[in-house]
């Protein structure tokens, strides 16, 4: 009952700190809607910046919305019951074992994720096709599910038998074996992303622009990077948003351009985001960043493994019937609510590297091309220019856009 209380009480704060802190967004913004900022006013005209405005007003309200239903399931499933219900459904069928607890975790995020479509496709067909980001059509919409669901389940399922096999096989500290299983999953997954997942979903053909490539080739040179190849994406396909990105390990890293960001950028400007790029590579953040997973996942798994013979842990959420799949789908599902507070702590870690990255940019290129660069993303992504300083401290894995932009002019003055 102690624990029950525990939880309700931290879920209660949760749900109203998000809801409190996106209320306070959409009251900034729509404050701010009425005039450009002024380091703006003479790249954004004021129809764009009323449409950014109005973007994230909208998504913000999706995400009100989203939090809502989220928070229903979660206690739908553990003190209204749903997980006993799916437990004694699955254990008539299959009784005991290893295929009864990973179809009881599959069952519930299969659940999840259904409920949540609606959600999903309201954003795609309403909010983004109303603001003129939209390129999906219904059919690309369901294929993409279908295909993330089969692709889910593909690797889902071998891993959660191997996990709870673990869990049951390897005695008192089955969690290391977890870990190490775990963190080998995540790096194959990694390394195998860029030629065998993500071609699953949109279609990747070499750059063909030869000045481009030769400029993408001197700064590779000049900085010291080696790519397996450059190739454009089709995310046009899906939305008119743009982007570029790095994938995969050693032999297998490449450099990945959408092809709404060539169309939208200059030579100078491409050049400068991936230099921005290649500055995460060199301050090692995604290796950095791994680590962190790491280090947070063994931590979890231990304190899921003195969780596991605690009673009052699986009676405080709802469920009378103790077990290893039990207490893993538990933890997953609590877990959130409870480490909900270290949101800011992560924002500014991923913040202190996009700066980073920023001034490796400014040495290696150009600040002046990142702040073009940067600007025409902004626009073209409706990225609202006056976020609330609050709400984008606990959320916001880059910084706003003017605090960002300040930083790179003072670098390109020096």
């Amino acid at each position: 009952m102690t624990f029950t209380l525990i939880f309700l009480a931290t879920l209660a704060i949760s749900v109203l700190l998000r809801y409190w802190l996106a209320q306070r967004h959409i009251r900034h913004i729509q404050a701010h809607r009425a005039s450009v900022p002024q380091n703006f006013a003479d790249r954004i005209d004021l129809e764009s910046h009323q449409k950014a405005a109005d973007y994230s007003i909208a998504k913000t309200r999706l995400d009100n919305l989203h939090l809502v239903l989220e928070t229903a399931l979660l206690l739908a499933f553990t003190l209204g019951g749903g997980i006993e219900v799916l437990y004694g459904l699955w254990h008539g069928l299959l009784g005991s074992g290893l295929w009864q607890g990973t179809a009881l975790i599959l069952s519930v995020f299969a659940i999840s994720t259904l409920v949540e479509i609606p959600l999903g496709f309201y954003s795609a067909f309403s909010i983004d096709a109303r603001f003129g980001f939209n390129k999906m059509t219904p059919a690309l919409f369901f294929t993409d599910l279908a295909k993330q669901m089969l692709l889910g389940a593909a690797l889902g399922i071998p891993l959660l038998l191997g996990v709870l096999w673990l869990m049951g096989r390897m005695g008192e500290y089955w969690w290391l074996y977890v870990w190490s299983a775990w963190m080998g999953f995540n790096l194959l997954v990694l390394a195998v992303y860029p030629t065998f997942i993500a071609p699953l979903f949109n279609k990747f053909t070499p750059l063909e622009d030869t000045t481009l490539k030769e400029r993408v080739g001197q700064l590779l040179q000049k900085c010291g990077f080696r790519a397996q190849g450059f190739y454009v994406m089709d995310g046009s396909k899906r939305s008119t948003h743009g982007n570029a990105y790095f994938s995969g390990f050693g032999k297998s890293r490449r450099i990945v351009f959408f092809d709404t960001l060539l169309e939208r950028l200059g030579h100078d400007e491409i050049v400068a985001v991936l230099a921005h790029e290649l500055g995460h590579f060199k301050h090692r953040h995604i290796i950095k960043r791994i680590a962190l997973m790491a280090a947070m996942s063994l931590a979890g798994l231990w304190l899921l493994g003195w969780l596991m013979d605690k009673e009052w842990f699986y009676h405080g959420l709802g469920v009378t019937t103790p077990g290893t799949a039990t207490a893993l789908l538990l933890f997953l599902l609590a877990m959130p609510v409870f480490t909900f507070l270290l949101h800011p702590l992560m924002s500014f870690y991923s913040r202190r590297n996009e700066f980073e990255a920023d001034r490796y940019a400014a040495k290696n290129a150009s600040a002046d091309d990142l702040v073009r660069a940067l600007v025409k993303l902004y626009n073209d992504n409706a990225s609202t220019l006056t976020p609330d300083p609050l709400h984008s401290a606990f959320y916001d894995s880059h910084p706003p856009a003017a605090i960002r932009i300040a930083h790179l002019q003072a670098h390109a003055s020096i």
